[in-house]
């Protein structure tokens, strides 16, 4: 998909509007409350491990819970789901306030409060994501992306200052009722928003299957696969800079919560300018060069902040960071986006998110306990040459263009009347197509098949064979397993308007009249006499 259109162009949508303008204020107390946790662990603990684990405390349960949030969002009500992760948020923080005032807070303690804060975000944040194709039409997807990262990056531009000055006025505990605070405007806007979710014609798919289908689906997307690898990659050496930023403000004579607040506003208001400018950036570069150039700005940035102790050059080399950062993730994000089709969007952006923030959690650590050991300039350096190797993988892994296919529901499937009363859960279902393939017409069948192979087995087949007739060369049957009746009707709407142009052009090569013939067969492992009554006369063709 070109970049075309205004940044702007998702308020035109109301329900857009409103939610994320109340998502501003809910980043706004997000960014608070992590400069007043990030700020108390430095003044309860100088150990610059612990330090940088207040980063991985956000970040680690995304990386954990993030694919069974993603499941449940395209599962259940995504609304419900979002509103329920709110709400979890809200008391966590709640709960922190009160034992940060009462002068009970220790820094594991603060830890656990930061890691149960970072549950609900990863509970919430696949939905929220999701819900970007729920609240805006396809051609507005990116601009809507990019929004929801300016709208982030503005509060970042001043949460953090802010939360300085709470924190040097009145303490630690106050950012936190902030932020609790911060959750009611989001509440109530979801609260109103009343999505027109398609209508649910098939049982829900288990939790446990829903999974394992999502992890399927990524794993045979090869343009997946590259987003994930180039994500996680930089998300390892990006996190060093935002993790080790509470030390290089202490470490400067005039440092204190008010100049690491300011220190994360230069990184926000950076941001903020990469949003406004993605859709250019998208006109002018391919995706891979938009990343490559990205991941190399973040590392000569980070470099500066470890090779300088001047602060205002610091602050200056902080502000592209945060250029970088934005418009690498936002086009990561778009990316998985436009690459994935509604029944599994959730779980997509779940293991995006999975790969990303584990990076993230597994850079703070390592980066805090290099800075442990030899310093944070040490481990920014170190983490500024991690982010060119990262860049450099792009030679081997390049980044895929937006997608043109049309991976909207096809519609196209119609149950089939059986000769058996089946359930749900009966199974399992073999298929077979029988198709006639003139000889002049075999290595585009093949062609084409390779390409129904993957399409069905991303959408749940298993044991996917060709088999040709040794008689008769010119017939070729596709056969391949799914678990349960239930699961073959799921399989067959999940297929998109591009998946169908395979499926059609396959019919047009079969020499016979009408569609090749399909065979729907379910197995039976047990042939005695009275398993085999309800299937006399109905075992070769359902």
């Amino acid at each position: 998909m070109p970049a075309s259109g205004s940044t702007f162009a998702p308020f035109r949508h109301s329900a857009f509007r409103t939610l994320w303008t109340a998502t501003l204020v809910s980043n706004f107390g997000g960014l608070v409350q992590a400069v007043s946790a990030a700020w108390l662990m430095t003044q309860l603990t100088s150990n610059a491990t612990l330090i940088a684990l207040v980063q991985a405390s956000n970040t680690l349960p995304i990386m954990l819970f993030a694919l069974v949030s993603g499941a449940l969002a395209d599962i259940f009500d995504r609304r419900q789901i979002m509103m329920a992760a709110i709400g979890f948020m809200a008391l966590m923080s709640t709960l922190l306030a009160f034992v940060a005032w009462s002068g009970a807070i220790t820094p594991w303690s603060l830890l656990a409060f930061t890691f149960l804060i970072g549950l609900g975000q990863a509970l919430y944040n696949p939905p929220w994501q999701a819900s970007m194709g729920d609240l805006v039409p396809r051609e507005d997807l990116p601009q809507a992306v990019t929004l929801n990262s300016v709208g982030f990056n503005l509060m970042r531009s001043v949460g953090p200052a802010a939360g300085g000055l709470i924190v040097a006025a009145w303490g630690a505990a106050m950012g936190f009722i902030v932020n609790a605070f911060s959750y009611i405007p989001l509440l109530v806007a979801m609260l109103r928003w009343k999505p027109d979710y398609p209508p649910r014609t098939i049982a829900r798919e288990p939790f446990v299957s829903a999974v394992g289908a999502g992890l399927r689906y990524v794993a045979l997307s090869p343009n997946l696969v590259r987003v994930l690898t180039r994500s996680a990659a930089f998300g390892l050496s990006a996190a060093a800079l935002m993790a080790l930023l509470p030390l290089v403000a202490k470490s400067h004579p005039e440092g204190g919560s008010l100049l690491f607040g300011i220190l994360l506003g230069c990184f926000g208001a950076g941001a903020i300018i990469g949003a406004l400018t993605n859709t250019r950036i998208r006109a002018r570069l391919n995706n891979e060069w938009i990343v490559r150039v990205g991941m190399v700005l973040f590392a000569a940035a980070t470099a500066v902040v470890a090779l300088t102790d001047n602060v205002w050059l610091q602050a200056l080399a902080i502000f592209p960071a945060g250029m970088a950062w934005v418009i690498v993730l936002s086009l990561f994000n778009v990316t998985v986006q436009l690459s994935t089709p509604r029944w599994v969007v959730a779980r997509a952006l779940a293991m995006y998110q999975t790969v990303t923030f584990g990076g993230m959690a597994a850079g703070a650590w390592l980066w805090g306990a290099v800075a442990q050991a030899y310093g944070f300039e040490a481990a920014l350096l170190g983490a500024s040459l991690g982010l060119i190797l990262a860049a450099l993988i792009g030679l081997a892994l390049p980044m895929p263009e937006f997608s043109q296919s049309d991976l909207s529901p096809a519609n196209r499937f119609r149950e089939p009347v059986l000769g058996l009363d089946l359930r749900g859960r009966s199974g399992p279902i073999m298929v077979m197509v029988d198709y006639h393939i003139a000889p002049e017409d075999t290595e585009e069948f093949l062609r084409l098949m390779i390409q129904r192979r993957d399409i069905r087995r991303r959408d749940g087949a298993r044991s996917w064979v060709l088999l040709r007739d040794l008689e008769k060369p010119d017939h070729w049957s596709e056969s391949y397993h799914i678990a349960t009746w239930d699961d073959y009707i799921r399989h067959n709407t999940r297929r998109t308007v591009t998946d169908s142009e395979v499926t059609q052009a396959l019919h047009r090569l079969h020499r016979d009249e009408g569609d090749p013939p399909v065979h729907r067969l379910i197995e039976r492992h047990d042939v005695s006499s009275h398993a085999d009554v309800p299937l006399r006369g109905k075992i070769d063709v359902l």
